[in-house]
């Protein structure tokens, strides 16, 4: 797969990343044994940049990927966030803004992943208890201890951007975006990324599955599935936004392609939009999902079928926020 420089860094990543959240059990049972052939297959595609936090099945994720790079470390670019402090858990310290937190937080993940130095260490949410500049500014230190090459924010408004970029270079901006989450548009986020000259990484680019159309009413999603709990699945939000899909399948059909491998071009495309370094990061915790959407890669679309795709899916055409609104009060900080 071909490779891009990442932002204003020195690092080259896939033109496509791997979100492995969905290996440590976020939706539904995780399988070790295909998710460990799934990074291995990710690795020979040449999709080399690994997205993880500390977070992610409390520290299961970071040993799991240890075990699939252990060997060839140089293969693969790894940007693992810092999670946030868990109400009433162990933690040292309680901010998850904290200089104290995050320092914590960089050296157990890469103890658990058995390496010396993450290429990316970012910040899981903008602390509002914390200034950004003094987050920056904690992890500013881990960069010159040689914990990690760079660092980064996530679901960072474009203001927070520019005060940390001013303590310290940022590598990059990761930040919910799909067709049915167009935020980081409309509220200047990746203008910011572009004007700062930093990466974007895109996760739920596929909508939570939405934008794979394997969920189209409410019966469709597994019992216990956390995704009952967000308002895009709750009962009348879910039907109509199934209801936008069956035109996107249509130019789907017409270009030979998935759903999924639709959405994810369309992500890709972004970039070259607004002149930045935008990949996606969609999440596999199969082989055959992976391959499916690596294939993506190779899809290019036309300005006409991108022209057409914002007719159908514009910003603001799903049905519910993209996390309760609770969570809600923690993104674009």
């Amino acid at each position: 797969m071909d490779k891009q420089r990442f932002g204003k860094t020195d690092l080259l990543v896939s033109r496509l990343g791997l979100g492995c959240m969905g290996m440590s059990g976020a939706y539904g049972a995780a399988d070790d044994t295909e998710s460990l052939a799934t990074l291995d297959r990710a690795i020979g595609l040449g999709i080399n940049f690994i997205d993880t936090s500390a977070s992610y099945g409390e520290g299961h994720n970071h040993r799991l990927i240890g075990r699939a790079i252990k060997g060839r470390r140089d293969a693969v670019v790894i940007h693992s966030k810092s999670g946030s402090p868990r109400e009433g858990g162990s933690d040292a310290v309680r901010g998850g803004g904290d200089p104290r937190y995050l320092r914590q937080t960089c050296e157990e993940s890469l103890k658990a992943l058995g390496i010396e130095t993450l290429d990316i260490f970012c910040m899981s949410r903008v602390d509002p208890n914390v200034p950004v500049e003094e987050s920056v500014g904690g992890m500013a230190e881990l960069v010159r201890a040689g914990k990690t090459r760079y660092i980064a924010l996530s679901e960072a408004s474009a203001d927070s951007l520019g005060r940390g970029a001013a303590v310290h270079p940022l590598a990059s901006l990761q930040m919910e975006y799909s067709l049915f989450s167009r935020d980081a548009e409309t509220a200047g986020n990746i203008a910011a990324c572009h004007t700062i000259g930093m990466g974007f990484m895109a996760y739920a680019v596929l909508g939570r599955g939405l934008l794979s159309g394997q969920f189209r009413k409410a019966g469709d999603l597994p019992e216990a599935d956390r995704r009952h709990r967000m308002p895009r699945f709750e009962p009348g939000n879910l039907e109509k936004n199934a209801a936008l899909l069956a035109a996107l399948e249509s130019l789907a059909r017409a270009r030979g392609a998935s759903l999924a491998q639709i959405a994810i071009a369309w992500t890709m495309a972004q970039g070259d939009r607004a002149g930045v370094s935008v990949v996606p990061i969609p999440g596999a915790k199969s082989r055959t999902h992976l391959e499916e959407n690596a294939r993506a890669a190779e899809l290019i679309l036309s300005a006409e079928e991108l022209a057409a795709i914002d007719r159908i899916a514009p910003p603001g055409a799903a049905a519910g926020t993209r996390y309760p609104q609770g969570q809600m009060k923690r993104v674009n900080v």
